[in-house]
């Protein structure tokens, strides 16, 4: 940077060396609904021409799915309103031609009477037509909104998991929930956009009818005023987005000096002058650039403004050009006045609604391509049926790959993995982190599936890849180390394990008590029916061991044949943790196969069968007295063992190899 340049101010862009420093430069999101900033600014007349009709036919297409009678309302209401305004400047001319006739004033009074009542009667139905047009829309729009957002979220809610987990799907889905309200408002704008062009189309046909130089009269008055619309517009555009960038990156640090997660460090570190001076920096560059963009739309206001003025004095001057060598009757041209300022005025909220019209368009046509997209990567339904009764779920050379971004070419999360978790039994999954654990339990509740040609699930003798996974879904619990904490009451918290099914406060309450969640009830203000939500009225907060044992309580009631518990105990003091586990072996001694993801080594001694995942590999498998045994496996679970061993007892035997330490 040039020593020259004033302290807070980067180069053309605007970029304030605040936030080259914090963040390395503007502060974009990176998600989808602001994937568009910036279209707009390629929008130009002869675009918004050729565009229109496919933008209109589109936002038609929503609303005669969503109400088919008020769409044939309001087309009929604005047709009929340019119709009217057609007759009216008709009715018009007629009323100044007979008051500009030759005679007496009466005579010429009550000739012009008729006209005068048809003006009248024009103006009422334009009256009447307008509030139907706008009853009609008001109720095409909320249900043109429900239609659309149910679409999207009944397939949203049913595609594979790693369509979700994909980055480029994930901000196509946020552009599409922004495209649901689009479709909304796309009504409005389309009404508006019909109603502009009637009007405009009315005014050009009674100007063609009263004298054929008119209607070039007619577009030499508009073209500059539209070009003037279109081009303030999209300065305006410039200046928000160009403000919108400072303020985005203002607002967080704002938040971050106010933060409760941030307070401590704040304070004690004394964070709040850095941060209140580059809050400062950023405010001052976002002044200049509004300042900046301000004077430049003055100027293009101002062009515009005496381009209109010269488009005028021609129009006007052609007028009584006409006049003046007899070409023209005086009536005909005080209409051809009043039917040029309509159309001019016509054509400028034309030029307006398409803009915005074009905008919404962006995002209903991301709502149409997710529609699709998710269509095609939805989990299939139905499928072969699953034994009634399976023996055990087998995995044979099972590989596993993540998806990647564009030019990545990801590894294996899991590679050729061989195993099998036997039903009734507790069977435990081990390994460091990133050794593939979370991985293989989302293949065996269904979430995912095998590479293609990557091996196969089995539950008995049937392919996970053409089973019916809705059964799969039924046949599991999860509770997952990042289980979701549902911003509802404790009740539902604990009784959506079973969503299908209405809650029984007496199972609800038998699950809290299997988990210690019991506890958590007792100490609630209202009992099952706390609201646990932090920041709405009557929400409770609870700590995080508090949440683990209402997940735990969750997962029991769900009461599935296969229960699978991913570090059930993180946040549990170690009275509780036990218990936990005291709880679990219950369940597999009921007959519920248990799956157990843990680093605690010393909670799977009792496991029936314990696996060994090491780099996405089976790195050995058996009992926990067959792992110890130093004539047999690979002594990755034994190493790891006396490691955490060690910890607690000095009597025990050194790890075998000297870096076991290091590898837990």
């Amino acid at each position: 940077m040039k020593r020259g340049r004033r302290t807070g101010e980067s180069a053309a862009t605007g970029v304030s060396e605040s936030e080259r420093l914090l963040f390395g430069g503007p502060l974009a999101y990176d998600i989808g609904w602001d994937q568009h900033e910036g279209a707009w600014l390629e929008l130009g007349l002869w675009r918004m021409a050729r565009d229109l009709p496919a933008m209109v036919g589109t936002a038609l297409g929503l609303a005669r799915r969503a109400d088919a009678p008020a769409l044939r309302t309001v087309l009929g209401a604005e047709l009929g309103r340019g119709i009217v305004q057609a007759a009216g400047l008709v009715a018009v001319n007629a009323v100044l031609g007979h008051l500009m006739a030759s005679g007496p004033t009466t005579a010429r009074l009550t000739g012009s009477a008729p006209a005068l009542l048809l003006v009248a009667v024009a103006g009422v139905l334009g009256s009447l037509l307008r509030s139907a047009s706008t009853a009609a829309t008001g109720a095409l729009e909320p249900k043109v909104q429900r239609l659309a957002t149910e679409q999207f979220l009944a397939l949203g809610h049913r595609v594979e998991l790693t369509a979700i987990e994909d980055d480029e799907f994930h901000r196509l889905l946020d552009a599409a929930r922004y495209g649901a309200d689009s479709a909304r408002r796309m009504i409005r704008y389309c009404t508006n956009v019909l109603n502009s062009a009637v009007s405009l189309i009315a005014a050009a046909g009674v100007l063609t009818v009263l004298h054929p130089v008119l209607l070039p009269l007619l577009v030499l008055m508009t073209l500059p005023s539209a070009w003037g619309a279109l081009v303030i517009s999209r300065q305006r555009y410039v200046s928000f987005h160009s403000f919108l960038q400072h303020a985005r990156a203002g607002h967080l640090l704002g938040q971050l000096l106010t933060e409760q997660q941030a307070a401590a460090e704040v304070r004690v570190h004394d964070v709040g002058p850095f941060l209140l001076t580059h809050f400062r920096g950023m405010a001052e560059t976002s002044e200049r650039e509004q300042t900046r963009l301000a004077r430049r739309a003055a100027r293009t206001g101002l062009i515009a403004d005496a381009a209109g003025g010269l488009a005028a004095l021609a129009t006007y001057g052609s007028l009584g050009l006409l006049l003046w060598a007899g070409r023209m009757d005086l009536a005909v041209a005080g209409t051809a006045v009043l039917a040029i300022r309509t159309g001019a005025s016509s054509l400028d909220s034309l030029v307006l609604q398409v803009t915005e019209l074009y905008q919404e368009s962006l995002f209903v046509a991301d709502f149409t391509r997710l529609c699709a997209e998710a269509e095609a990567r939805t989990i299939p339904a139905g499928g072969a049926d699953l034994p009634e009764r399976v023996r055990e779920v087998r995995f044979e050379k099972v590989t596993f790959t993540y998806p990647g971004g564009p030019g990545e070419t990801p590894e294996p999360a899991l590679r050729e993995v061989s195993l099998a978790f036997p039903t009734g039994k507790i069977v435990a999954l081990v390994g460091e982190n990133g050794s593939g654990k979370s991985t293989l339990v989302k293949l065996l509740a269904g979430l995912y599936l095998p590479d293609e040609g990557g091996g196969t699930v089995r539950w008995d003798d049937v392919d996970a890849r053409t089973a019916d996974r809705s059964q799969i879904f039924g046949r599991v619990a999860l509770m997952s180390q990042n289980f979701y904490n549902w911003p509802f009451t404790a009740r539902v918290n604990v009784g959506i394990g079973r969503p299908g099914e209405p809650i029984r406060d007496e199972a609800v309450e038998a699950a809290a008590a299997f988990s210690g969640a019991d506890e958590v009830l007792a100490g609630l203000p209202r009992g099952l029916r706390t609201l646990l939500g932090r920041g709405y009225r009557g929400g409770h907060q609870i700590s995080g061991g508090q949440w683990q044992r209402l997940g735990i309580a969750r997962a029991h009631y769900r009461d599935a044949a296969i229960l699978i518990v991913d570090e059930p105990t993180s946040a549990l003091d170690p009275l509780a943790e036990q218990r936990v586990f005291d709880r679990i072996r219950e369940r597999a001694t009921a007959g519920q196969t248990v799956v157990l993801i843990t680093h605690r080594l010393h909670a799977v001694r009792h496991a029936d069968l314990i696996h060994v995942l090491k780099d996405g590999r089976l790195a050995e498998s058996g009992t926990f007295e067959e792992l110890m045994d130093e004539r047999t496996g690979t002594g990755d679970f034994r190493d790891s063992y006396l490691v955490q061993a060690d910890a607690f007892s000095t009597s025990l035997p050194s790890p075998r190899h000297p870096d076991a330490r290091q590898r837990s």
